[in-house]
């Protein structure tokens, strides 16, 4: 099935409008030169040429007043000012109004389009429907001639076009007929083709295009509107568009007279093979920058999928040969563990984004909250360059804006009070990212008034979630701003304060199998910690056994293994804690947790995890080594057991659950609060 164009523009779209913010908010610091201008010039110019050829006439036409507003700030006439990029973002986010409306959704409201246009126009002096100024001929390609000014839009004038379009212009499903009849609309139009570049039928191929054209255009329209029709074939192409005073065809005419071209027809006169300009049609397209190719994402979790699947296999087969003693099979089996490994290694690669993607989006965001709460607020980045799966970043952006505004909300202060504590009157929220091992920790850090944690724990109080005398630390009061419907807010605003939020960011957060942590210093600041992993597909884990049952701890909490004899743990007196290198530390015993019937071995291991800021031991009997894990789902039956993540299928058959250890960290603390109170009843105590 071919992919419907429409599609291909919407995505370009969107892609050019996240350009196009995060380049004028540049302009606020007065930080806008040439190049960023003429950077959103070309993305609105892109939309606009864009729209036209696929039907979006609404969105070419509002995308004509803002492109006329811009070619006067590029010739110096309008200056660059904040009211300048407010008019950017408005028209961006008007354009994006358009397209929704084209796609079935809710129409534009007139007046505010209205508004916006008029908007338009009063910036640019009143002078966005005409244009000045002696532009040089556009050129597209190596060749480079002529001289000459843009029609003043009453006159017809005379203008050259010469057309030598990229080999694989037909191979990209591009009609040059389509092209030509977009230039009959602007006026009287002689289009001459030329075959010379013709291989032999032997050496001719049915996608590669090996006609070129000159093109004799009398028009009023501008030198822009010429140049948009050939928007999306000049690259790579060889474009010359030049005014010319005699109305005789310049450029290696024809021996035969021109012939003129209807909408459907192109003229092509042969000419001997060495008359033209040369060119090697029949050659492979140019190689000069990398191509890419738009996946839609359901095709790369299907080829996903498809290498899980072989992973598994080719556990499955290595298991086989290892039982049946086949010698002859060890090297083949050992390069398909290879080949398996490096297309692993690839698929998942080509899944792998840059978080800057979904950073850009943010600055839009702080720029419009900071408005709206009355407060000067900078973004400061870092780490965009930092790799995640797409599906992960796909989940990542709503906790972060809820991050983001709670930051902007409750812990960036007004500028007076700024001022008064002898702070910068320009708060700071700083979003960084970065590689810790296989994981990716994301940061949102804001220098405001810090957490109260007075004000939490009251809170807490009042709602009876903890007791008044109550021995919390810190990040036990802190960590109570997680729990749904808390929220320490005097009042409710369209930002904050209905208490929904930390917790969704703590639930999309688990649910990633990653870790939030919280760190806060009065009158300093708020650090908020996200660790992922850099995938949800396929990760390394230690295989380990309890009872009769494998269970599979991602390596990526995993620090350390070590032995415990059942006379260490008579040595601690009932506490389920161990020394290791002088330092205590808890452990959670599987067989205990899970109700495994059985009796523990002689010596058990422990495997020590990372969990949030602290080591947790996991007792488990046997420790069998590394294994490679496709995550399975479990299905809906299992939703509700959140001690595991997934499972995967071993070489044997066997399934292994994937172990959460977070979950298993908040059922051994439920199950010891139950235990507390069972012995501290008054039936128990009876």
């Amino acid at each position: 099935m071919q992919p419907n164009p429409a599609n291909t523009f919407l995505q370009e779209a969107d892609d050019l409008l996240a350009e196009i913010e995060a380049a004028a908010l540049l302009m606020v610091g007065a930080q806008a030169g040439d190049e960023l201008i003429n950077q959103i010039f070309r993305a609105f110019h892109t939309i606009k040429g864009s729209g036209a050829m696929f039907g979006f006439e609404h969105v070419a036409g509002f995308t004509h007043h803002v492109e006329s507003l811009l070619d006067q700030v590029r010739e110096g006439v309008v200056p660059v000012s904040e009211e300048l990029s407010n008019t950017i973002l408005a028209a961006a986010d008007q354009i994006k109004i358009l397209l929704q409306a084209a796609q079935g959704g809710n129409p534009p409201d007139p007046a505010a389009h209205a508004a916006l246009v008029e908007r338009v126009r009063q910036l640019s002096a009143n002078t966005a429907e005409s244009a000045s100024g002696s532009p040089e001929p556009v050129t597209r390609g190596p060749v480079t001639s002529g001289t000459g000014s843009e029609s003043d839009g009453n006159a017809d004038k005379i203008w050259h076009i010469l057309f030598r379009p990229e080999p694989s212009l037909l191979a990209r499903a591009a009609n040059p007929v389509l092209l030509f009849r977009d230039l009959r609309k602007l006026g009287e139009c002689v289009i001459e083709g030329h075959s010379d570049s013709i291989p032999t039928l032997a050496e001719m191929q049915l996608d590669v295009c090996y006609l070129w054209w000159t093109i004799r255009l009398t028009t009023s329209a501008t030198l822009s509107d010429i140049r948009d029709v050939f928007l999306f074939v000049e690259d790579g192409s060889e474009l010359i568009i030049e005014p010319v005073a005699d109305p005789v065809l310049p450029a290696n005419p024809p021996a035969a007279s021109p012939t003129p071209v209807s909408p459907t027809t192109v003229s092509a006169t042969p000419e001997p093979a060495n008359s033209g300009p040369a060119a090697s049609p029949h050659l492979p397209a140019s190689t000069a920058k990398e191509s890419t190719v738009r996946v839609p994402s359901g095709k790369l979790d299907r080829l996903v999928n498809l290498v899980g699947e072989l992973v598994m296999n080719r556990s499955r087969l290595a298991s086989a040969v290892s039982r049946y003693h086949a010698p002859e099979l060890v090297a083949p089996v050992e390069e398909i563990e290879r080949l398996v490994a490096e297309l692993r290694d690839d698929v998942l690669q080509i899944r792998m984004m840059p978080i800057g993607s979904i950073f850009g989006r943010f600055r839009r965001l702080v720029h419009d909250l900071s408005v709206q709460l009355g407060k000067e607020i900078e973004l400061v980045t870092d780490g965009e360059e930092t790799e995640l799966d797409k599906s992960i970043l796909d989940q990542l952006g709503e906790p972060l804006v809820h991050l983001l505004r709670n930051s902007m909300d409750h812990g960036i202060e007004t500028v007076a009070d700024r001022l008064a504590k002898g702070k910068p009157r320009r708060g700071t929220v700083r979003l960084t990212a970065s590689h810790r091992g296989s994981d990716v920790v994301v940061t949102i850090e804001d220098d405001g008034k810090g957490l109260d944690r007075d004000a939490i724990r009251s809170k807490a109080v009042a709602k009876q979630i903890i007791s008044p005398d109550a021995n919390l630390s810190d990040k036990d009061i802190f960590n109570l701003i997680l729990l749904p419907g808390f929220s320490t807010a005097q009042t409710i605003t369209s930002v904050s304060g209905r208490g929904v939020g930390m917790d969704v960011v703590k639930r999309q957060i688990d649910a990633l199998r990653g870790s939030l942590v919280l760190s806060s210093e009065a009158g300093k600041g708020t650090c908020i910690s996200l660790t992922l992993p850099l995938t949800l597909a396929i990760i390394d884990g230690l295989l380990v056994e309890a009872g009769e049952s494998q269970f599979i701890i991602p390596m990526a909490v995993v620090t350390e293994n070590v032995e415990l004899s059942r006379s260490e743990r008579a040595r601690n007196n009932g506490r389920n804690v161990i020394a290791v290198r002088g330092e205590l530390i808890p452990y959670i015993d599987l067989r205990e947790s899970f109700q495994m019937d059985g009796a523990a071995p002689l010596i058990s291991k422990i495997v020590l995890v990372r969990h949030e800021d602290q080591r947790i031991g996991v007792v488990v009997d046997r420790v069998m080594g590394t294994h490679q894990t496709v995550i399975q789902a479990l299905g809906k039956f299992f939703r509700n057991i959140n001690v595991v993540s997934g499972s995967t299928v071993m070489g044997d058959g066997r399934v292994a659950l994937i172990l959460d250890v977070a979950g298993v960290v908040r059922l051994a603390q439920r199950q010891c609060q139950q235990s507390v109170s069972h012995i501290s009843s008054p039936r128990a105590a009876a």
